[in-house]
């Protein structure tokens, strides 16, 4: 997983730990749009994800190189 992702899934989880606390403290209506906003970057995490093993899928294998004994 890339630096990104990390951010996107990590703010997502934030997100919906403080919506789940806002929920209980203030209501639902008052924390709706946290929760929506942490499904919005889930919804984006996986987009990356499945760009990220669609083009890893279509490039080649690359062959390691080998390394010369001294």
């Amino acid at each position: 997983m890339k630096l990104g992702d990390v951010l996107i899934l990590s703010l997502a989880l934030a997100l919906g730990v403080i919506g789940i606390h806002q929920s209980l403290t203030a209501g639902i209506e008052n924390s709706y749009f946290l929760f929506m906003l942490a499904v919005g970057l889930l919804f984006w995490f996986q987009l990356r994800r499945n760009k990220a093993i669609d083009e890893a899928e279509k490039s080649p294998p690359t062959k390691p190189k080998k390394k010369k004994k001294p």
